[in-house]
């Protein structure tokens, strides 16, 4: 097998930006990924895909009316799961209990039970089935770079990582869902993105966390998507006037890694007037500024009498530090005059290709389902850390000796 079968469970705003990254692989020669059907509850939604990927790769694939057809078909071999993820584990559970491999969105799912039942499907199911996590902000050059950066020793002991987004208004974020505690708010959707990139860069996990999550805008109104995937400009149309929040839009959070190191971030769409997005690498020898996550822009790393940009670093760093694939897809490094869903398409399109490769090649894939779960728990960790007045750890979260506080959710979810 050359090219992997996959069927698109999803075909909403997030499925349609995996299609995009299906295009973006086609476009680099790279067709490892043969998509050969798409499934949706809205059968609309589910030929509207069907016909872009056939725009984006040059083939339609079949529409699948459910997810029972889909795993009685033998054509099928890889379920990508991009819908809501308050039913992920819906999903991901049965297909991997059919045998079949699985790339599933961020967050993993939006408790820690759920995020269980999913590795425990994948532990029951057979030997060298997939499973992995659709954990795409690290994929871009400025973070493969950095990472290689921090792993090569030039910036000595690591003392902080550092990730601030503040600054925003009260508008929808992107779909409504985003504000529900039930299905995955927004500081959990976006937050598991932050803890991702910052073990990634670290190159270790969190061991503790402190923090706390909160609705910084307790209404969301409906407005223009300040976004430049297109297709979420459906999504706000078809979006109530208003929204009242029930999940937290916003974290700030402190951890300390498994070296000693701390990390810090913070999520708070909120407060006109100025967005704040910084990102940094501090340690004993230098530092590294980071541009914001998919922006194509440069980064610059500060040591003693020197700044280096990512230019200066290819030709000092070990050779494949943006590997084959990667530098297929994105060309130059550094691009931050092309449009953002280009951007976006061809990170998707490095996590697809991952994905099919370690099907293809019998390996585990850059990020598995232990380590999506990991990033969900570092941000419910910090939830919880604030009503029991101290630091929760990994351990804790994991085990459930400390409870992630949403019993309530798994029951209605099924989980319970």
């Amino acid at each position: 097998m050359d090219r992997l079968p996959l069927a698109l469970v999803g075909c909403g705003p997030m499925g349609r930006r995996h299609l995009r990254g299906l295009g973006a692989l086609h476009r680099a020669g790279l067709d490892v990924i043969d998509l050969v059907a798409v499934c949706d509850l809205d059968p609309r939604h589910a030929e509207r895909a069907a016909d872009e990927a056939a725009a984006l790769t040059g083939r339609r694939p079949r529409v699948v009316p459910s997810m029972d057809d889909l795993l009685v078909d033998d054509a099928v071999r890889a379920i990508d799961i991009a819908t809501d993820p308050a039913v992920h584990h819906r999903i991901a559970v049965p297909a991997l209990g059919a045998g079949r491999h699985v790339l599933c969105e961020k967050p993993l799912s939006v408790t820690i039970r759920g995020c269980r039942a999913i590795l425990d499907a994948h532990a029951a199911a057979p030997a060298g089935t997939v499973l992995a996590t659709e954990e795409h902000f690290r994929r871009g050059p400025a973070n493969r770079v950095a990472k290689a950066v921090v792993a090569s020793g030039m910036l000595g002991a690591i003392h902080l990582i550092r990730t601030t987004w503040a600054g925003g208004d009260d508008r929808i974020l992107l779909t409504p869902w985003r504000h529900l505690r039930e299905k995955g708010p927004i500081a959990l959707d976006n937050g598991v993105h932050m803890a991702d990139v910052q073990q990634y860069l670290a190159g270790v996990r969190w061991d503790s966390a402190w923090g706390r999550g909160f609705i910084a805008e307790p209404v969301r109104r409906k407005g223009p998507v300040d976004f430049s995937a297109d297709m979420y400009a459906e999504a706000m149309a078809a979006a109530p006037d208003e929204v009242v929040a029930t999940g937290e839009d916003s974290i700030v959070a402190l951890f300390r890694m498994e070296d000693g190191a701390s990390a810090f971030l913070s999520w708070i769409p909120s407060g006109p007037g100025h967005l704040y997005l910084e990102r940094s690498i501090h340690g004993r020898d230098g530092s590294i500024v980071l541009p914001p996550d998919r922006s194509g822009g440069d980064l610059l790393v500060r040591l003693a009498g020197r700044t280096l940009g990512i230019a200066d670093l290819l030709r000092e760093l070990p050779a494949g530090t943006i590997d084959e694939p990667t530098e297929r897809i994105f060309g130059d490094p550094v691009h931050p005059d092309r449009p953002f869903a280009e951007i976006d398409a061809a990170h998707l399109a490095v996590t697809l290709h991952d994905f099919a490769r370690a099907v293809l090649d019998g390996r585990p894939p850059e990020v598995d389902g232990a380590e999506g779960m990991d990033a969900v728990a570092a941000i419910l960790a910090a939830f919880v850390s604030e009503p029991l007045g101290r630091a929760v750890t990994r351990e804790e979260i994991l085990t459930g000796t400390v409870s992630d506080g949403l019993a309530d959710v798994d029951r209605a979810l099924g989980l319970a």
